[in-house]
């Protein structure tokens, strides 16, 4: 008797050498081997290891399942390649897979009955319409993401026993088979009732947008806000947030160009929408940023529409944000009162700064020009007199030069006069930035005047 075919040949082999040198275990390996396979259910390929789910799809093939199929079609997840899109007939058995159109192999596929949720998306910023069918699993990582092109049938390219119409298009030949076939759910598609987007497409103008862009992290994505959920295309993994898992919704860094949008989700989901929420209080929470303000207030209005909670001015946020809101009244019963009169350090580090600006203010308006001379003083000052009164007069320019040596006095009727006393200290500065134009045009010539005195002495 041969070894069972699941056997590998290592050990095949190994077992024909022990049969040669010992006749009487022939039937003993026989029973080993096809007690073996019985548990295997002729499945494995290398005898290690559980089955394969590629070898689960192909054994359910051949239970006389048949498959209606397109060709050429584009998977993006779990895998970047061209296979042949196959579609079973039998709701219990059947599956969605992609198989190698060479071989006819099985590359990989989701049972009806393990599809929790399929939506088919526009793809943005495509000349040519195309769609996009997101497949998602009930549990696990088993995502199909694959894309058909939003024209007519070609006749050649599909392979079904039911009646094709050629005037249908691919997405609506696979929403039809998926739909009437898949277990829990049906296909799933934005509406632009629900939610379409302000800013116009570059590459199909005219046909409203029903996403926005967003990064979740450093990764780059579009935002749906279909009727049972929200859900970011079109990387791994994709992310579905039906209404029932978010807890509530919040925006954050809500600036002058963009915002941030955060979900609240619970960590186990409610199974059903009728599922009591107070049971999953466990929640993490799920940021999308940079999205454009000018979609802000469609998003708003969809988030309303649905009853979704707004937690955007919740207290636990505030706080988060600021850190400046809280109260030093550690007594229970005084602290809103407390509050409300004396505000938060905010408040507080506002009203100090009103203070400062207002003295600042007074300083100002009582500032003399002249009594920083006076208080340093010439010790001729006083004695000697120039006539020079700045209480009087209320040039700013006579103010600043005082009775020191070289004095300018300016009088509109006179012009440019000069004292003949020359002080201690020396000529004082002259603060510029009090003088009109008319004065400083003066004290220029003034200057000018007194170097040619002075070139004319030496």
């Amino acid at each position: 008797m041969t070894p069972s075919k699941d056997i590998p040949d290592s050990i095949s082999s190994g077992i024909a050498v022990a049969k040669r040198q010992h006749p009487e275990l022939t039937d003993l390996f026989h029973d080993i081997t096809t007690y073996i396979s019985t548990l295997t259910g002729s499945t494995q390929t290398n005898g290690h290891g559980p089955p394969s789910k590629k070898r689960k799809l192909e054994d359910e093939a051949s239970t006389a399942d048949t498959y209606d199929s397109i060709a050429d079609v584009s998977f993006s997840i779990p895998q970047r390649k061209k296979l042949k899109l196959e579609m079973g007939r039998n709701r219990e058995t059947g599956a969605i897979r992609g198989t190698s159109a060479a071989t006819g192999e099985t590359e990989f596929g989701i049972r009806y009955s393990d599809v929790d949720c399929c939506v088919c998306l526009p793809v943005p910023e495509k000349a040519q319409p195309q769609y996009s069918f997101c497949v998602l699993p009930t549990s696990g990582d088993d995502q199909l993401l694959f894309s058909v092109p939003g024209t007519k049938i070609r006749p050649e390219a599909v392979h079904s026993d039911q009646l094709v119409d050629e005037e249908h298009s691919y997405k609506d030949f696979v929403i039809t088979m998926l739909s009437k076939r898949m277990k829990k759910t049906k296909v799933i598609e934005p509406n632009a009732k629900d939610f379409s987007s302000t800013i116009a497409q570059a590459h199909r103008k005219g046909e409203k947008a029903v996403h926005v862009k967003a990064f979740r992290g450093s990764k780059d994505g579009f935002l749906f806000f279909l009727p049972t959920g929200i859900i970011f295309a079109f990387k791994k993994p994709l992310l579905f947030y039906p209404f029932h898992s978010i807890a509530s919704i919040s925006y954050t860094s809500v600036l002058q160009r963009t915002f941030n949008l955060n979900l609240n989700v619970y960590s186990t989901p409610p199974s059903t929408a009728a599922h009591n929420a107070s049971s999953n209080t466990d929640t993490h929470e799920i940021e999308f940023s940079m999205i454009d303000q000018a979609d802000f207030a469609g998003i708003d209005a969809y988030i309303k529409r649905r009853n979704l909670q707004d937690a955007s001015m919740a207290e636990q946020r505030r706080a988060q944000r600021y850190n400046v809101n809280g109260t030093n009244n550690t007594n229970g019963g005084g602290g809103g009162e407390a509050e409300g009169e004396e505000g938060g350090e905010l408040q507080k580090a506002q009203r100090e700064a009103d203070e400062m600006e207002d003295e600042d203010e007074e300083k100002d308006e009582n500032f003399d020009p002249g009594s920083e001379g006076e208080s340093e003083g010439s010790g001729s000052g006083s004695d000697e007199g120039d006539g020079v009164d700045a209480d009087a007069d209320g040039n700013l320019m006579e103010t600043e030069l005082g009775s020191e040596a070289e004095d300018v006095k300016l009088n509109s009727s006179t012009g440019i006069q000069r004292s003949a006393k020359a002080s201690a200290y020396g000529p004082k500065p002259i603060c510029m930035a009090y003088l009109t134009n008319a004065e400083k045009k003066r004290l220029a010539e003034q200057r000018t005047v007194k170097a040619a005195d002075r070139n004319a002495k030496t």
